[in-house]
């Protein structure tokens, strides 16, 4: 078992009970007591969970649904969404990956004649009946928390696939580089960067400074970021020193190039 996908898969153990111990971890993960350890050390440093005597506790946020996570900074997502549909031209190919904000690009894209090729069953859903888009669902599993499809058979659909861009959303932002909290998925956006010309993030400032179970990339693999206001003027200039085209969106909608 690969490092992240047993600590994704001690992680659901923990949220799934409340509380484990470590030899259950062990017989459950099948992993080694001293293992078992350094990734409850690991997962400790990133707020999920507690350890304590002889096990750990869950304390972290939930691997919550899509449906939850459309609650959070709902105006600060839809402002996003129409910035980045506005720099999508007409007759393109473009990659949309599973997420609330991904979600609220697809709602803008409207009247334009594109090609949308995309891993998320709320996205087809809402793009579907939409004149003018030819949709492109990439198959596989079906991932029960977030409608998103995940696994070998989206890996091996995207090799076949080529885009004007992507437009993707990540679960954390940190010096250190992107991150999500599932490495399934992790794995299917790093085959959807690999298959686009240009990648565009679009993020809620919240997810700056927040770091998710497993890495994505580096800061400078990304081409472009789409945040709202609340982004502090340190972050401003941690992503322009590595060459990101950074647009801010402010209350009003209006858009700031950095």
């Amino acid at each position: 078992m690969l490092l992240d996908q047993r600590r994704q898969g001690i992680l659901l153990l923990v949220e799934n009970k409340g509380f484990v111990s470590l030899r259950e971890i062990t017989e459950e993960i099948e992993v080694s007591e001293s293992t078992a350890r350094r990734d409850l050390e690991y997962l400790e440093s990133l707020g999920q969970i507690r350890r304590t005597r002889g096990g750990a506790a869950f304390v972290g946020e939930s691997l919550s649904g899509f449906d939850d996570r459309r609650s959070l900074a709902v105006r600060e997502k839809q402002k996003i969404g129409k910035v980045a549909a506005d720099l999508v031209g007409t007759s393109e190919t473009i990659i949309l990956d599973g997420g609330t904000t991904t979600l609220e690009v697809a709602r803008h894209l409207a009247g334009k004649s594109l090609q949308v090729v995309t891993n998320s069953l709320p996205i087809v859903n809402h793009l579907v009946g939409v004149a003018d888009l030819e949709v492109v669902f990439l198959g596989g599993y079906l991932y029960p928390k977030t409608g998103v499809a995940l696994g070998e058979l989206t890996v091996a659909a995207l090799r076949q696939i080529h885009a004007r861009r992507l437009i993707m959303g990540v679960g954390g932002i940190t010096p250190a580089g992107l991150f999500n909290s599932n490495s399934l998925l992790v794995e299917a956006e790093r085959q959807m960067m690999a298959s686009a010309d240009e990648i565009i993030v679009v993020a809620d400032s919240t997810k700056l400074g927040h770091s998710e179970l497993v890495r994505l990339c580096g800061l400078e693999n990304i081409h472009r970021l789409i945040v709202d206001a609340g982004i502090s003027e340190e972050w401003q200039g941690r992503l322009r020193a590595v060459g990101i085209d950074l647009i801010v969106v402010d209350d009003s909608a209006r858009v700031t190039a950095k």
